[in-house]
């Protein structure tokens, strides 16, 4: 064990200075994921349902919500991150208080991930049979029930895969996020790793996220074999 320990200390000699801070930044990482991750995830599920629904053929054909949403999406994709952050600051600072820091991240992080997690939904319930729509419409199933019923319970394997494509962009902003003042990861590794030339602490977060990807994908392929049929 002390053998280990040494080998860790000459592998990185500055994470024993850091390694509280270093922590404080995963931890920040973690809230980023958990609250605009979510948040994003499920409107990001709502967005590529009313697309799919509302489109020319849909079981709601609504051409001016398809166009306005469709639209949206395209505009909003086509601005880099970092200046969607600075274009969001008014309105973060109106949904949550402040245009800065972890809080101020929540609405750019959710606003720079819904448009592509929801491009891939509607790719995902776009290649659903539609003889399944066809068969619970003539069951006289609801608008509500073929959305949940058939679309969403349907289509499990794929969002699943598709969460999990989203997941490794959305860390992958959460570092630019913290890379210009909402901390976290991305924070720790330009401060230090960039900054400060401290390379170990560069392969320290490198391997950390690649880590966190690894587990989730790996949930998400449990997932993917249990409800594939």
């Amino acid at each position: 064990m002390n053998a280990l320990i040494e080998f860790l200390d000459k592998l990185m000699p500055n994470f024993e200075p850091l390694r509280e801070e270093f922590f404080e930044c995963f931890y920040d990482t973690l809230i980023m994921i958990a609250v605009s991750g979510t948040i994003a995830w499920f409107l990001g599920v709502a967005l590529g349902v009313t697309l799919v629904v509302s489109k020319k053929g849909g079981i709601l054909q609504n051409r001016a919500l398809f166009t306005i949403c469709d639209r949206s999406i395209d505009i909003i994709r086509s601005i880099p991150f970092i200046i969607l952050m600075v274009l969001l600051i008014p309105l973060s600072r109106l949904l949550v208080g402040t245009g800065s820091g972890l809080e101020g991240s929540f609405v750019a992080l959710v606003f720079g991930t819904v448009p592509f997690f929801a491009r891939q939904i509607e790719q995902v319930l776009s290649d659903l049979d539609p003889g399944l729509v066809e068969a619970a419409q003539s069951m006289g199933f609801s608008t509500t029930e073929i959305v949940f019923k058939v679309y969403l319970r349907e289509s499990i394997p794929g969002i699943t895969r598709v969460t999990m494509i989203t997941f490794v962009s959305f860390v992958g902003i959460t570092a630019i996020a913290g890379a210009i003042g909402a901390g976290g990861l991305g924070d720790f590794a330009i401060r230090y790793g960039y900054q400060m030339g401290y390379r170990d602490m560069i392969w320290l977060t490198v391997v950390v996220i690649l880590l966190m990807i690894s587990v989730f994908q790996f949930i998400g392929g449990i997932i993917v074999r249990k409800t594939t049929h």
